[in-house]
């Protein structure tokens, strides 16, 4: 069973952030959050589906400039619905595959 790095997920009230974690190597590959000065301009709210579907491309796109295409899926202790979702699936759409 081959390592893949993990798609880590944290969603506060206003913002979603999603990181890609090494483990094994304990750092983070990629990032992307609704906090970043580029992304919150084009956002109205940080804490909806919209936002949590453009930091899902982003933290894809940021993946895949990174060289990882594959990743495990944390979405800790939220269910796989709603903003955790939208971000799933805009990041599967983008090229990451879990």
């Amino acid at each position: 069973d081959e390592q893949r790095p993990r798609l880590s997920i944290y969603r506060s009230h206003q913002h979603i952030y999603a990181q890609i974690v090494d483990d094994d190597a304990g750092r983070t590959l990629a990032a992307a959050s609704s906090i970043e000065k580029d992304v919150r301009g084009g956002l109205k709210y940080g804490g909806n589906k919209d936002a949590a579907q453009k930091i899902g491309r982003l933290v894809a796109e940021r993946a895949l400039a990174a060289g990882v295409k594959q990743v495990k899926f944390d979405r800790r202790e939220y269910k796989y619905h709603g903003r955790v979702a939208a971000l799933a699936d805009a990041a599967r759409e983008a090229g990451l595959s879990f």
